[in-house]
């Protein structure tokens, strides 16, 4: 246990960063920690260097499995299950693919031209930009592993339950026309050596990184604002367990962003420390990754009005029950 320990504290909360930034902050920014300046500053330096080095690192490895499964191995794969099976499996198939909610959309729409049925590809839908693998270890990092193995266990949940629903109300008419007409070309699988896999995972991490960096930026941002300047009293008045309408407040006010899950954490990190409950963080974070502004637009160019707004009130129910049901049972999850 003490090797365990040691070695979460030191590969997953990086404490030796910690201590290097707050080495950094005191001697060399001339600040005392445990001020408000010197503790926002501590906070954005951490957290952001922390974020991308786990993010980096993640995605790198998780890139590399993803180039054994290309798209058109997956829709192939994918194409074997019905009913149950065909949910779980689009709901685990976005767990892996490291993309937020605008980015989805593409392989739901190639999903959809294949043939795939149409209550998984909304499973895939909710679960792509609600968890990922990488997203597993910056929770696991900041708010340990119970706390993280729930979020994930709950996002699948939301979007094999989601998933099913669509496909009982028989929905398919409700998708765009030229959708179904989008031209399904089986392409031949090439097969990669190790250095292409390298590199393609490398190609990943660019890219990736180079979308969410000022998400993440602004998200730290916050929260080292929240943690630092905004008062206890006033979190805890508006998303405090005290008010019994915390959940769907936490909700609606996620719905409107748009940042990637990465961008979430340290907010949520923020909102925690302030005394909000574990499921209003959550149903936050899930608002903010899974139904926001952008990517509702976009997916309107793909449904037709009736189907976007049932997903919506799916989704958004699936939330927020969530979220009350997490705080109900917070005790397990505080460490």
């Amino acid at each position: 246990m003490n090797i365990f320990t040691w070695l979460n504290d030191q590969l997953l909360k990086m404490k030796w960063l910690w201590d290097l930034v707050e080495l950094l902050v005191e001697k060399v920014f001339g600040l005392s920690m445990g001020t408000r300046v010197g503790d926002s500053i501590h906070f954005f330096i951490y957290d952001t260097i922390k974020i991308f080095v786990l993010l980096i690192v993640m995605i790198f490895i998780i890139s590399f499995i993803q180039s054994y499964f290309p798209p058109e191995k997956t829709k192939k794969i994918i194409g074997r299950f019905k009913g149950l099976k065909g949910n779980i499996f689009g709901a685990l198939l976005g767990t892996v693919t490291p993309f937020c909610s605008c980015s989805s959309i593409p392989i739901f729409i190639g999903f959809i031209s294949a043939g795939l049925p149409l209550g998984a590809t909304f499973s895939f839908l909710i679960s792509s930009p609600m968890i990922d693998l990488a997203s597993l270890m910056l929770l696991m990092s900041f708010f340990g592993a119970r706390i993280a193995i729930a979020y994930v266990t709950v996002g699948l949940i939301v979007a094999i339950i989601g998933g099913i629903f669509i496909n009982k109300l028989k929905m398919e008419e409700y998708v765009e026309s030229y959708v179904w007409d989008v031209e399904n070309v089986d392409i031949e699988i090439e097969k990669m050596s190790r250095k292409d896999r390298v590199k393609f995972a490398k190609e990943q991490v660019k890219d990736i990184v180079g979308r969410v960096w000022p998400y993440i930026l602004v998200g730290v941002g916050i929260g080292a604002g929240i943690h630092n300047w905004v008062p206890q009293s006033i979190i805890e008045r508006i998303l405090g367990e005290g008010n019994s309408f915390s959940v769907l407040i936490a909700t609606f006010i996620g719905i409107p962003i748009y940042a990637d899950i990465f961008g979430t954490i340290p907010i949520a990190e923020a909102l925690i420390t302030k005394g909000v409950g574990i499921g209003t963080v959550v149903s936050f974070m899930m608002g903010v990754t899974t139904l926001s502004i952008p990517s509702l637009v976009m997916l309107s160019k793909v449904v037709k009005p009736r189907l976007l707004a049932t997903f919506v009130a799916i989704v958004t129910l699936g939330i927020i029950i969530v979220g009350y049901g997490l705080n109900g049972f917070s005790f397990l999850l505080i460490q």
